[in-house]
């Protein structure tokens, strides 16, 4: 099964970034502890911090993927264009976040993105990912 990590703006900086937010471990090491957690799983990884490119990659993946997981960064909350990616595919798309966006400032309490995604889970840290991982491999 095929799945695709995509990571919006500044979350190239995790691990640096606001460690008290997004923890002190760096996305590359996180993503080999969860590539050998799910061996079954072919999960796939992609950044940027460019909206086009995260679009762009949505195009690539979204007819030949079995899952999107997305963290779309700041871009959840204000990219209709990123919604209109997800809702043009066919590739079922779960929203990610590491922190609650809820519990954090009030221009993050809407996500554009939400209604175009199949589900979503947030405020777990970087076991969010693994949580949308781990219901998608006990779901097929």
């Amino acid at each position: 099964m095929k799945v695709i990590i995509i990571n919006g703006p500044n979350l190239n900086l995790i691990g640096l970034r606001e460690p008290h937010l997004y923890g002190k471990i760096k996305f590359e090491d996180f993503l080999s502890k969860i590539r050998n957690k799910y061996e079954k799983l072919k999960i796939h990884y992609f950044q940027s911090n460019i909206e086009g490119e995260l679009i762009n990659k949505i195009h690539e993946v979204g007819f030949s993927y079995d899952y999107i997981i997305i963290n779309a960064g700041g871009y959840s909350h204000t990219s209709v264009a990123i919604s209109d990616a997800i809702s043009s595919v066919e590739t079922p798309c779960i929203e990610v976040h590491i922190t609650h966006p809820s519990s954090r400032e009030d221009y993050r309490h809407i996500s554009i993105i939400s209604k175009s995604c199949t589900s979503s889970v947030s405020g777990f840290g970087l076991n969010s990912y693994d949580l949308a991982l781990y219901s998608i491999s006990i779901s097929n």
